[in-house]
């Protein structure tokens, strides 16, 4: 390790010494507690704020209620709530009742949540409403250890159970339990807080199919606060709209840790599919994140507008500008010089075109814009290039708290996704496998010391199982994924074999595959049973003399489809298998789908059957 990069980290660290989350949210109040801090609203209602010092007002009542509720330190609190005001003070209430928040992302199945419970062993539950309910209720008698479920929703929360408790009828106990013992018991927890204690357990994807909690600490969370203010991603009183899922380490860390870090206004959006456009135009974040699905999106809204323009000379125009924000953008990037010809052109393209469409989005005043969770597509990042903005990809994972490289407002090269962010190193290794090393890394998996072994080696690097490259001015390149996790262009992490798995569990289906690396949603490759088949059609009368011809019977492929359903009744929506397609043939080691041992080779049949893959996207024109 350089001596830069020590000297970096030890200053980074000398900042965060002894300082919790808790501390900072202290400060923050201390400095700017009459701040707008949250503003939350149901529909149309007028937006409603809570300032800093409202806010941890708030916390520190609602975490007396936690303690009042028998919450021990140490212990989980899980969320299932939209982005909304009750999921930040649930969590920070946690938080400051020594507990350890662990968000559910909304889509989990009632048997995910069933093994994320269980796994950590949840103590209290703060759920939304009717939907929530129906799928936590059914387990209730499996999870022990689960004391007291708060819903949100009055309406929702079942009259007869007396687990149940509306969030009203908490408030009200925690106001009562503020004035009492708990109170001074809540000081003593906060004071009792080291940095590397958890300040949230976060549960991935895992390419065994089962998720894996991520340990997330106090000073993993404050030295990647500091590193992103240092390098201009974010900044003091930056304004936000909060939508991906909280489970998500990207929104966390901007709409929870940097909100409190520097003091920030965050709004929150409910429903990002139907809400989000106009939400981000009432607000006009002077920040936004999305994942690439998400400017994906935005990009085929402004197409849309321009292709139903019929001035040809607006066209022309709005064209001629957008190629010069281009070359702009791009003059821009590291090592390179903008003349101050191109800099007066396009501030004149900025303000006669280039900023009308970017205030039509919302995005007019937003000095940072930044995609992460899958490399944003080089086509993607040109387009938006030409409204003047530099997408800034960054780079990060669950497991290292978020971003650990990162391109920057004035250091960036589009196609990467940055450099290391200070004190922390990155190299490539052997196999070409960017590895980490750094405060930022987890401290491990909860309860799966196998798997953090794997995570992190003896010499304390992580290894992303990412494959990549860094060049010579230190920025680095995402090539491929060693390892075998989807991520959609939404951003979802997916382990192919939980998919796999649950579809596989129907005996007529003999081997599947999902695939929905960076496209909107997950597709499979199914081959039936090779034994089974037959056996299951002749039972039914059917006669066939070869897998290809079964494989087109409508009886056969009415019953796949079944299948299909009920492979899906038991996944995530972001998992389950929107279009299939039966293949007319088995996989073999012979035919090199497969290894030796019978286990998938992923990129092989990605390449046999792209165009198999390409057209199940293309029947819905995506």
């Amino acid at each position: 390790m350089s001596g830069s990069v020590l000297e970096e980290r030890a200053a980074i660290e000398a900042e965060v010494s002894g300082r919790t989350v808790c501390d900072v949210l202290a400060a923050t109040v201390a400095e700017f507690g009459e701040l707008p801090a949250y503003s939350d609203r149901d529909g149309d209602a007028p937006w409603q704020s809570l300032t800093w010092r409202e806010f941890s007002d708030m916390v520190q009542k609602l975490a007396a209620g936690l303690v009042q509720l028998g919450l021990e330190p140490g212990e989980r609190v899980a969320m299932m709530l939209p982005n909304r005001l009750e999921h930040l003070l649930t969590d920070q209430a946690a938080v400051h009742a020594g507990g350890v928040p662990v968000t559910f992302y909304a889509t989990l199945a009632t048997d995910q949540i069933k093994y994320v419970a269980g796994d950590c062993g949840v103590r209290i539950a703060v759920i939304d409403g009717a939907g929530e309910v129906a799928r936590w209720q059914p387990l209730l008698s499996d999870l022990a250890g689960l004391e007291k479920i708060i819903v949100r929703d009055a309406a929702a929360c079942p009259a007869d159970d007396d687990r149940f408790l509306t969030w009203a009828a908490f408030t009200e106990l925690s106001e009562a339990a503020a004035r009492g013992d708990a109170a001074a018991e809540v000081i003593n927890r906060v004071g009792a807080i080291t940095p590397s204690d958890p300040v949230a357990l976060l549960y991935t994807s895992g390419t065994t199919g089962n998720p894996k909690g991520v340990v997330v600490t106090h000073r993993g969370v404050l030295y990647e606060c500091v590193t992103a203010t240092r390098s201009g991603a974010a900044t003091l009183h930056t304004r936000w709209v909060s939508y991906l899922p909280l489970a998500h380490i990207a929104e966390r860390m901007f709409s929870v840790y940097l909100a409190v870090f520097n003091a920030g206004h965050t709004y929150f959006c409910h429903n990002a599919t139907t809400d989000l456009v106009k939400t981000v135009g009432e607000v006009k974040p002077t920040a936004f994140f999305g994942v690439p699905r998400v400017w994906e999106k935005i990009q085929a809204g402004i197409q849309a507008l321009l292709a139903a323009e019929q001035d040809e000379s607006r066209k022309a125009a709005v064209a001629a500008a957008m190629a010069v924000g281009r070359r702009y953008v791009e003059s821009r990037q590291y090592g390179r010089t903008t003349s101050a010809e191109l800099a007066a052109e396009f501030d004149a393209a900025d303000a006669g075109v280039l900023n009308l469409i970017k205030s039509l989005l919302g995005l007019g005043e937003a000095r940072v814009v930044v995609s992460a969770a899958a490399p944003l597509p080089p086509e993607v990042g040109a387009f938006f290039a030409g409204l003047g903005m530099a997408i800034l990809d960054v780079y990060g994972m669950t497991e290292t708290t978020g971003a650990f490289t990162t391109n920057t407002p004035t250091v960036f090269k589009l196609g990467t996704v940055g450099r290391a962010l200070d004190g922390i190193e990155v190299k490539v290794a052997d196999d070409g496998e960017i590895l980490v090393r750094g405060p930022l890394n987890t401290p491990g998996y909860w309860n799966l010391p196998a798997q953090t072994a794997e995570l992190v080696d003896q010499d304390g690097w992580l290894h992303t199982g990412d494959i990549g490259s860094i060049d010579d001015d230190g920025f680095v390149s995402v090539v491929d994924r060693k390892k075998e996790l989807i991520i959609t262009s939404g951003g979802e992490n997916i382990s192919p074999a939980a998919v796999e798995n649950a579809l596989v569990a129907n005996p007529l289906i003999g081997q599947a595959l999902a695939f929905g690396d960076r496209r909107n949603y997950v597709v499979a490759l199914l081959a039936l049973d090779g034994e089974v088949a037959p056996v299951w059609a002749r039972s039914r009368g059917i006669e066939a003399s070869s897998l290809a011809e079964l494989a087109e019977n409508s009886e056969i492929m009415a019953a796949v489809a079944a299948a299909v359903e009920e492979a899906n009744g038991h996944l995530a929506r972001v998992q389950q298998v929107k279009r299939w397609r039966l293949l007319p043939v088995e996989w073999t080691a012979e035919s090199e789908e497969l290894t030796p041992t019978f286990k998938l080779k992923r990129r092989v049949i990605h390449r046999k059957y792209a165009d198999v893959i390409d057209a199940l996207y293309a029947e819905a024109g995506d």
